[in-house]
């Protein structure tokens, strides 16, 4: 159910257990068409996508609705967007995937995520705004600035598009959605996402180490000071 509207949601929704509660999400509504005349070989790797992309939403939904709080969070998110990019990756290095039509079928509208946008927002206030390079190729390098809220929503936004047509049978039509947004826009957002969540991860292990060094070390001198 959306939380804000008490509305089914209507994008991807599929009756799944989810990885973190166990709970389900609703069944697609859309009318199935016949699906696209694939091979099994691209068949298999379409469901493998597809399949990576649906634990990625399961799991943004259940964090966002604060069923891991604090650092447990960080380091579930740091996992999921770590595994949607193994996928990406697999897709980035696919030849190009050709869509059966030579217009998109229209899908309907997308999912309104804004309500899960929102309680991103809140779970990672202290740590939502992070800046990431633009391009590292470009001279000088140019720095923007973003939120980790509002890429995770439109990552999320991105991969259930393609899973939509996926699900409506337009097997070839998602590959190809899925592939192109990688390289045009969820691929860069996640690997930003990524960086940003692993320096958080990193400086909660590490600073702590340091903290814990620089204890001991004025506990020693506190000691030393004492036998003089």
């Amino acid at each position: 159910m959306n939380d804000d509207e008490g509305t089914p949601e209507t994008a991807a929704d599929i009756t799944t257990p989810s990885t973190i509660t166990g709970a389900t999400t609703g069944t697609t509504t859309g009318t199935i068409e016949a699906p696209d005349p694939v091979d099994s070989e691209l068949e298999d790797f379409a469901q493998q996508i597809a399949d990576q992309v649906e634990s990625f939403l399961i799991a943004l939904r259940a964090i966002s609705r604060g069923e891991a709080d604090g650092s447990i969070a960080i380091s579930l998110l740091l996992l999921e967007v770590s595994q949607v990019l193994l996928a990406g990756g697999r897709l980035g290095v696919h030849s190009d995937f050709q869509p059966a039509d030579e217009y998109e079928p229209d899908t309907g509208p997308d999912e309104d995520l804004d309500a899960m946008r929102l309680r991103l927002a809140v779970l990672l206030e202290s740590i939502d705004a992070y800046s990431e390079v633009f391009d590292p190729y470009v001279d000088p390098p140019e720095l923007m600035s973003s939120l980790l809220s509002d890429d995770l929503t439109s990552i999320a936004t991105a991969l259930a598009h393609g899973l939509r047509h996926y699900r409506a049978g337009r097997v070839s039509e998602a590959l190809w959605w899925w592939q192109f947004s990688y390289v045009s826009t969820w691929g860069t957002e996640a690997s930003g996402v990524l960086r940003a969540l692993q320096s958080v991860v990193a400086h909660d292990r590490l600073d702590a180490e340091f903290e814990s060094e620089a204890d001991q070390v004025a506990a020693a001198d506190e000691l030393f000071d004492g036998a003089r």
